[in-house]
């Protein structure tokens, strides 16, 4: 399963998750672009890709909680545990520069 991230409506890069867990790397040419920002503080340019066996916290956050997750779980029939499913469904309109898209 892997997701499209966008900045500021400029491809990113790419999460996705695998069976050791979940990865995410940025696009070089993205990172090549004059005033690229890399998507968060804890996850700053690097040509290698991040990995890490749960969801990345900042990604993490990008989901909702409370009463609006509630809505999302029960709108969408989605397992609250399964992040990276809440992530690609819930995240492609975020509040500020990321979104999320599932890549097809």
């Amino acid at each position: 399963m892997k997701g499209i991230v966008y900045y500021n409506e400029e491809k990113a890069g790419i999460i996705e998750q695998t069976d050791e867990g979940y990865r995410f790397g940025y696009d070089p040419q993205y990172m090549a672009a004059p005033g690229a920002k890399p998507v968060s503080q804890t996850l700053p340019f690097k040509t290698e890709a991040y990995t890490s066996k749960t969801m990345f916290p900042f990604f993490d956050g990008l989901i909702p909680e409370g009463w609006l997750l509630d809505v999302a779980v029960e709108t969408w029939k989605i397992n609250p545990r399964d992040r990276m499913t809440l992530l690609l469904t819930v995240c492609r309109d975020c509040i500020g520069a990321v979104k999320v898209i599932k890549a097809e």
